[in-house]
């Protein structure tokens, strides 16, 4: 078999894996009040520096996307801005930040517009091979405060964790991958763009437009008008887009970030998922194919 089919083969067999979690996806205010003290507990705040800074959850350390990425130089338009590192440099990071084999860890955010900062580090540890003890306080930390809990200014007093050396989980794919999917049954292309770069009325890149055959869910679609994920209302939106029961989900956006919001969703639903991680940032400006509206 060739290393392109072996390839394939472990993008493929990857989305069961991702699509299935030991912890529950989604825990409330209430769940993380009652184990916010337990042992192996870790908090990890999804955001800016000034949000955390002006409150957050006891003990909760900040932890953003970007931190969590391959270093790039956002000058250059082709060193893509967002991607996973080596494991090898995540797994360093993440036990600077107090995770260990055995951490439960809940990802939390200042706002909602911050969800996809939060789905990105959730991807991540899933990467890392963490996923089955990861969840999201639905709602952030406005459904925290909502519910009458404390906050606080401090920051998190953190001993270094203890990660064992692990193959990661492959949960992206790359623009060739992409542009197989044509032939392949039970894959579905999702764009989660606004609307406005799906349909080319505004531009990426200097490209107008979306990869051929791909769907719009907008990653703004997955929380709810109180800023909770509900569930039957993301079901419904896959069922809109024409998504149906056993699809794997084909995720991207503008780098990476926000199409993380959708394959949380995807997964929540009961759809294996996994990101162009290059996303149309890749596609535009590497010539990887054409865009329509």
């Amino acid at each position: 078999m060739s290393l392109h089919r072996i390839l394939i083969a472990l993008s493929l067999g990857c989305g069961a894996v991702f699509a299935q979690a030991a912890a529950p996806l989604l825990v409330d205010a209430d769940w993380l009040s009652a184990h916010l003290h337990d042992k192996n507990m870790v908090v990890l705040h999804a955001g800016p520096a000034q949000d955390y800074e002006a409150n957050h959850i006891p003990g909760a350390r900040r932890l953003s996307a970007g931190d969590l990425a391959k270093p790039a130089n956002h000058e250059n338009p082709k060193d893509l801005s967002l991607e996973l590192p080596g494991i090898e440099e995540l797994r360093s990071k993440l036990a600077a930040a107090g995770i260990s084999d055995d951490s439960r860890i809940v990802v939390t955010y200042s706002r909602p517009e911050m969800f996809p900062g939060a789905t990105r580090v959730v991807l991540t540890l899933v990467y890392a091979g963490l996923g089955d003890r990861v969840s999201i306080l639905n709602g952030g930390l406005p459904a925290w405060t909502g519910a009458g809990k404390p906050v606080s200014t401090a920051a998190a007093d953190v001993t270094p964790g203890k990660l064992s050396a692990r193959p990661p989980k492959s949960v992206v794919v790359d623009a060739d991958f992409v542009k197989s999917l044509n032939g392949r049954s039970h894959y579905k292309l999702v764009d989660a763009r606004a609307p406005v770069y799906f349909n080319g009325t505004e531009d990426t890149y200097k490209k107008s437009g979306h990869i051929p055959g791909a769907v719009n869910i907008p990653f703004t679609e997955i929380l709810d008008n109180t800023g909770h994920v509900d569930k039957a209302k993301v079901a419904a939106l896959f069922q809109k887009a024409g998504i149906e029961n056993g699809d794997t989900v084909v995720a991207y956006c503008h780098i990476g970030l926000q199409a993380t919001a959708v394959i949380f969703g995807a997964r929540l639903v009961g759809h294996p998922a996994v990101l162009y991680d290059g996303a149309f940032q890749d596609w535009a400006i590497n010539e990887r194919g054409p865009v329509e509206k």
